[in-house]
Formats: structure tokens, C-alpha cells, sequence
């Protein structure tokens, strides 16, 4: 028997509540103010510039901490992302039930490597993450943030991640 497809604004809401709910399990994501963009099954991360992201008030410059936490964020949530899209797009996961408590565990981070190539500059940033590995242990998600062009990313860092266990 095959299956009747779906419309595609079922598809795309199922998929815009996912990645509400995962965005919703970190609250240092809100802090920040980062947003996700979502094209198909591909995320940008956004952080809107705003004066307390600010580390260098004489440049001034986004503070470092901040470019790496926002490196990380992206690094995990495409992670998380790409670990769910099977079950999503299956259909097995309800957009009416998606609560951060009943998605799984977000992956935890073993170690984050940034490479800062410039100072970010006093304007919104954007961050791009690819998952280079996937295991049932371990991953590794390459991130790159820019600002103005893309071709010109201001950080980009390397992170190895721990993958939820079967108990979720």
C-alpha cells in the first residue's frame, strides 16, 4: 500500500515546530537572541547584533566568548537537527506534542576548537554547521559565523560531541 503524501504545509510546520522545540531546550540560545533560518533541511543560524554581545567597547568587536558560544549553538542544534530529520520527515514525531522535555537529549560537547580570523563587527552575524561525523557515540560538526559575505567568515571552529544515549 503506498503512502498518500503529505501537503507541504504539514511537512513545513512539523518541521518549523522541531526546530522551535529544540531552539526552546536552550535558553542561553534566547539570551543571545539567536534565531534559526530554515530552507528545506538547511539552518543558519542569525544572531542580531545588540550592544551587550559587545567585549571591545574601543573597536568595538563582539566579545569572543560570545562568537564561540555562538559557534557552538549552531554546531549543536544542526547536530540535534540532522539526528531527527529521519523520524520528522517520517511523520513519528507529533508538532502538537513537542515540548523541549519530549524531544532527546541534545548532544554534549567533549571539546570546541575556534579559529577567531577577525573581529566581529558591531553588525548581525550568521553561522552555518556541517556534520563531517555521525556515530552512535561521537560526532563532529564543522561551524563557520560571517557577517557581511559569507566567503569572508570572521570565526569557525571545530567541536566533537557526545551523542545521547538509547534511554533519550
Amino acid at each position: 500500500m503506498t503512502r498518500k503524501p503529505e501537503p507541504v504545509q504539514v511537512i513545513k510546520q512539523r518541521r518549523d515546530a522541531v526546530l522551535a522545540a529544540l531552539v526552546a531546550g536552550v535558553p542561553y540560545i534566547r539570551y543571545l537572541g539567536i534565531s534559526f533560518d530554515r530552507r528545506g533541511d538547511e539552518l543558519t543560524a542569525v544572531m542580531p547584533f545588540d550592544d551587550k554581545l559587545v567585549g571591545n567597547p574601543f573597536l568595538p568587536a563582539i566579545h569572543g566568548g560570545v562568537t564561540a558560544a555562538f559557534l557552538e549553538v549552531a554546531a549543536i542544534i544542526e547536530l540535534s537537527w540532522s539526528l531527527l530529520w529521519d523520524e520528522m520527515e517520517g511523520g513519528g514525531l507529533d508538532p502538537a506534542r513537542l515540548t523541549p522535555e519530549t524531544l532527546p537529549r541534545l548532544p554534549k560537547t567533549i571539546d570546541f576548537t575556534v579559529d577567531y580570523l577577525r573581529s566581529g563587527l558591531p553588525r548581525d552575524a550568521y553561522a552555518r554547521a556541517r556534520v563531517t561525523r555521525s556515530g552512535r557515540r561521537y560526532a563532529s560538526v564543522q561551524v563557520e559565523a560571517w557577517q557581511d559575505n559569507r566567503a569572508r567568515p570572521f570565526a569557525q571552529g571545530i567541536g566533537h560531541f557526545l551523542m545521547p544515549g538509547p534511554e533519550g
